[in-house]
Formats: C-alpha cells, sequence, structure tokens
C-alpha cells in the first residue's frame, strides 16, 4: 500500500479554522486527520504542500515511525508548532488507514483498552458576560448536560499582573461556578499563560477556597525555570499544575519533566506527532508519576484521535472537549463519535475501525474556510467571536 494523495479540507468556525486532511492510497483506504491552526492556517497548508512531495506521496502508511521520522529530520530544520501539526494530521490519518485495512480500532493498534469509560470536561461554555450571575448559568447548563468537570479562564485580557479590581472580578466568577457545580464537579483553572510567578501563585492562593482541580498553563511557556517555581508554590497547596499544549516534541518535554515543574502534562496531540508520540510521552511521564490530560481544541476527527489514546493509556486522566458548548454543530462532520454521556460524563470507546469515524466531506465543503483571527489578549476574547461582543446583541 502506499499513498497517492494528500486533500486538505479548511472548515471556519467564528473563531478557528480547522484543517481536515485525507490521505488517500492506492489501494482505495484513505484515512482522515485534524488539526486546529491557530491563525497560521497559510503556513500549514504551505508545509503539507511541500512535504507531500519530499516525504509523503510513495510512503508506506503502514510505516508510521519512519514516515515521522523522515519528515522531523530529513527537512535539516528545527520542527515547530506548524511542521509538528503537518507531521501529526499526517501520523492520525495513517493510523485511520491502518485500523480500516485491519478491520480494528486503533486503540487495539495501540496496546488496547485500559478503561473502557473516558472521562471528559468541558471548555467553550463561557461566552456570557464576565458577571457572576451568567457564569453562574453557564456552569450549570453544563453540569445539566452531565460532565462532571468544565475549565475556566476568567482572567479577561490579564498579561503578568491583574489588577486589584480585576483579581476581585475573576475570583467571583470562580466562586459562582463552584455555587453553580456543586462540590463534586472540578473546576480546571486555565491561565493561558498570562502571568509572571509572582501573580499566577498569588492567584492560585486567592482560589483555593474553590477547590480547583489544578491550575494550568500560570506562565508562559518559554521559561521552565518560572514555571518550576510557581509549581513548587502551588504543589504545596495540594493544587496540580498542569501544562504542556504549547511544547511540540518530546525533547521540549525533557527539562519540564527532569524539573518535575508539573503534575499533568497537556501535550496536544495535533501538534506533538500525533498518536504514537503521545503515548511515547504518556510513557516517560508514567516514570515520574505525572498523568496526561491532552489538550483538544479540535473538531470531531482530533477529538476520536485522542479517545484511541486516551482507551490505551493507563496515566491518562481526563480529556478536554469543545464541541458540545463551542459550536456544536461541527460534530455533524462525522458520524461513528460517541458522545459525552449525561449519566456520567464520559465518553465510551470509539468502536469503528480506525478512528472509528467517518467525514462528510459534502458537509465540509458547505462550510468553507473564512477570515478568522482570535487573539486571547484582547477584551472579551472570551465570546469566541459569537457573543454580544462579537455581534452587537
Amino acid at each position: 500500500m502506499r499513498i497517492t494523495a494528500l486533500r486538505p479540507y479548511v472548515v471556519s468556525t467564528p473563531w478557528r479554522n480547522l484543517t481536515y486532511l485525507f490521505v488517500d492510497t492506492d489501494e482505495g483506504v484513505s484515512g482522515v486527520g485534524e488539526v486546529r491552526m491557530l491563525n497560521h492556517t497559510d503556513a500549514l497548508l504551505g508545509y503539507l504542500q511541500e512535504a507531500a512531495k519530499n516525504h509523503i506521496i510513495g510512503a508506506d502508511p503502514f510505516k508510521i515511525e519512519d514516515l515521522v521520522r523522515r519528515m522531523m529530520l530529513n527537512d535539516f530544520a528545527r520542527v515547530g508548532q506548524i511542521a509538528m501539526s503537518g507531521i501529526s494530521i499526517v501520523e492520525m490519518a495513517c493510523w485511520d488507514i491502518v485500523g480500516k485495512a485491519l478491520n480494528v480500532p486503533v486503540y487495539q493498534l495501540l496496546g488496547g483498552a485500559v478503561r473502557d469509560r473516558i472521562p471528559a470536561y468541558a471548555n467553550g461554555w463561557y461566552t456570557v458576560e464576565r458577571q457572576p450571575e451568567q457564569f453562574h448559568a453557564a456552569a450549570q447548563k453544563v453540569v445539566e448536560r452531565g460532565y462532571r468537570a468544565l475549565k475556566v479562564d476568567p482572567f479577561g485580557a490579564g498579561f503578568y499582573e491583574i489588577g486589584r479590581q480585576e483579581k476581585r472580578r475573576s475570583v467571583a466568577l470562580v466562586e459562582a461556578i463552584r455555587d453553580a457545580v456543586g462540590e463534586d464537579t472540578e473546576i480546571f483553572i486555565e491561565m493561558h499563560g498570562r502571568f509572571n510567578p509572582v501573580t499566577a501563585i498569588e492567584i492560585t492562593q486567592a482560589l483555593l477556597p474553590y477547590r480547583p482541580g489544578w491550575v494550568e498553563e500560570p506562565v508562559p511557556p518559554d521559561n521552565l525555570k518560572a514555571l518550576h517555581k510557581v509549581a513548587q508554590a502551588i504543589s504545596a497547596t495540594g493544587v496540580p499544575v498542569a501544562t504542556g499544549e504549547r511544547l511540540h516534541t518530546l525533547y521540549e518535554f525533557r527539562e519540564l519533566i527532569e524539573l518535575q515543574a508539573a503534575d499533568i502534562l497537556q501535550a496536544d496531540l495535533s501538534h506533538f506527532g500525533g498518536l504514537l508520540a503521545l503515548k511515547k510521552l504518556a510513557g516517560w511521564a508514567d516514570a515520574y508519576f505525572m498523568l496526561i490530560a491532552p489538550h483538544n481544541v479540535c473538531g470531531p476527527v482530533a477529538t476520536a484521535a485522542n479517545l484511541h489514546v486516551a482507551a490505551s493509556t493507563p496515566n491518562f486522566k481526563v480529556q478536554e472537549h469543545f464541541n458540545d458548548f463551542a459550536d456544536a454543530w461541527i460534530k455533524q462532520a462525522v458520524t461513528g463519535l460517541p458522545e459525552v454521556d449525561a449519566a456520567d460524563g464520559c465518553f465510551s470507546l470509539p468502536t469503528g475501525p480506525g478512528l472509528g469515524v467517518t467525514v462528510d466531506e459534502k458537509f465540509l465543503a458547505e462550510h468553507p474556510r473564512q477570515e478568522v483571527f482570535f487573539n486571547l489578549y484582547q477584551d472579551d476574547w472570551h465570546f469566541r467571536q459569537r457573543g454580544p461582543a462579537a455581534t452587537g446583541e
């Protein structure tokens, strides 16, 4: 079997472009991958165009390790987010091809299932005014949907520091969420790398009464010693530190793991080299008693890929999921993806061969690319270009 063609589609939601890549073979079996490339979609498409002729066309999709190795090394360039995202969606599609050709779900090829339920947490649910009563009502809808965990960045456009008034407002939002969801629902605090170390520590201490399940990316990802400083202070309070979505290779995780500067690793499968890379990271993390909770801001295909890793990975914790609240219509792009069960807030395992989903190419074509720019440091970014701040409602 040989790869004969790459066929990308770019689908737009109001705040994210999702790139779907179909990988075709000479035996008629095709696979698909997906990535959300934040503000750099043209760069991704350009990389794939060059990589197709240099590495991918004519390759055996069963030789996944060899293809990934060649894509990472043979360009003689350091790989970053763009190249690793291209590698990831090709790798994802190859696993889909292999599973379909062998008529087995991918998780069976990754060692088999170690769980039959995959816990999930909701994101993208708080596209409301930054007022406690509105966050309270929005959080209630999350638990009514069945989720046992949710994530929130309540900090507005803050960067490095946050004023006392904004700090009180952010804490009040988390207080309202805790009141809405009760004591048994996890609240994960997303900081998006906004703060300097002392501010991240100060804010975490202010949030302790509301029992955060973790603090995520408290400082920018470029200085791991600063992260280590924060992690030492925060972990002493019993709150885990989670990070890793903006690290794109195993090598970038080396210092973080050796410093034990986090408790939970959040590599994004669609930016990190794909399923096998995430499995390798999980194995390494396990030696340090760390958990993985993969970052996932994609649509249904990458979500499916994450579920296969989750199913087969002992130190997996919980799966991020946007698509019940942010642009839920994107789930119509596929059939076969399990839903989060309202009874326990978990996904069941995918059952079909390969990634277990069938993509509707007509649906993708009906939602063509639009100009989208998403900026986490502008006022009212949390509306994700679809709430009152964007529409004038």
